[in-house]
């Protein structure tokens, strides 16, 4: 496997090797360990493994800036709404995955404004060849944050075609029609993409053609006529390149409620 790796094991050897710590995790930034497409890591798992990312969906303005601490080493640092990592790590840590050996993880994240704080732990399992997102989510009004795992299917796709998915995270916006057209597309003649989507459903993969595409989010069972009036959510114009995957995301602002918005993730 090309992409360099994090080998979580708590042994003297890799203390040894990894001399971070948690009050150093400025430092992860310019770290080639880190989930990264060429660069050559200090550690690379040698056991059956599965990729995983970190997505800060926190609508809190408090404590949604995190540093992520995947099993006691650092992960990514001073994240902000919408942020993922290691895709938002300094190149080459670039990747949209990082691979992780199976088994049963934890991911801690602290408030990177005072790192004794813990906002929240959150326990996944990572199984052999699955990649796995894990959004924190929650946070408005002093809620609590809580995570919101999807596994993400990646096949390679072929030149002429696109998958695209919709990851539904705005609870503000209820459940909602989504549409993927041309730009500027008459939303009163189309069809939904995706109709009466609820908060926290996540869709199939689609197959579209590389382009670029306008996506809207309308009230589910919007009349026709009343949809362009209505639009809770526009990307205005999304370029998609042929053999790659992305993940559309739904969600509110970073206090929470509106205005609703959203943001794309690569998947390959």
């Amino acid at each position: 496997m090309t992409q360099t790796s994090i080998h979580f094991i708590r042994t003297v050897r890799v203390a040894r090797r990894l001399p971070w710590f948690l009050a150093s995790l400025a430092l992860v930034a310019g770290s080639a360990a880190c989930g990264t497409d060429t660069a050559a890591g200090p550690l690379q798992p040698t056991g059956a493994q599965g990729r995983v990312r970190f997505v800060n969906v926190i609508t809190d303005t408090t404590r949604g800036r995190v540093n992520a601490i995947l099993e006691r080493l650092p992960f990514g640092v001073n994240l902000t709404y919408t942020q993922s990592t290691p895709a938002s790590l300094a190149a080459p840590n670039t990747a949209p995955y990082a691979a992780v050996l199976t088994g049963d993880r934890s991911l801690v994240l602290k408030r990177t404004a005072d790192t004794t704080v813990t906002v929240a732990t959150i326990p996944f399992a990572v199984v052999e060849g699955q990649d796995k997102s894990i959004y924190a989510i929650g946070g408005a009004a002093s809620s609590a944050i809580t995570p919101f795992v999807t596994v993400d299917t990646n096949p390679a796709a072929p030149a002429t075609q696109v998958r695209v998915r919709v990851v539904h995270l705005s609870p503000t916006a209820g459940n909602v029609d989504i549409f993927v057209t041309a730009v500027g597309a008459d939303l009163a003649a189309a069809t939904p993409t995706l109709s009466n989507v609820a908060y926290r459903a996540v869709s199939g993969y689609l197959t579209v053609a590389p382009g670029t595409y306008q996506v809207r989010v309308v009230p589910a069972r919007t009349a026709p006529a009343q949809r362009a009036a209505n639009v809770a959510i526009n990307v205005a114009a999304l370029a998609l390149t042929g053999g790659t995957g992305r993940t559309i995301v739904a969600a509110d602002n970073a206090r929470g409620g509106a205005p609703l918005q959203a943001f794309v993730l690569s998947d390959r």
